[in-house]
């Protein structure tokens, strides 16, 4: 698998994440919502630091995730530039 290709797939992983929990984020309670945004923030520093997605494209995604779904809650996305080696 290329960087290209694992990049492309990591995108609509996180694209198809974050739109399963806006079509769910009514039907729970606000914390669990939260908490799931949350954990959907850390999988994305995550693969920001291992550089298979980069850190503009990841901000650009979850703009767009909250400009398609404005109920999902808000978090702090701060992103890695990479780990360190």
């Amino acid at each position: 698998m290329t960087e290209l290709t694992r990049a492309e797939r990591t995108s609509r992983l996180l694209v198809a994440r974050l739109d399963a929990l806006a079509s769910v984020a009514s039907k729970i309670s606000h914390v669990e919502a939260e908490r799931l945004v949350e954990l959907a923030s850390i999988a994305t520093m995550h693969a920001v630091a291992l550089e298979t997605l980069q850190a503009e494209r990841a901000e650009a995604i979850w703009r767009e995730a909250h400009a398609r779904h404005p109920q999902l809650p808000q978090v702090v996305v701060q992103l890695p530039e990479r780990i360190a080696a």
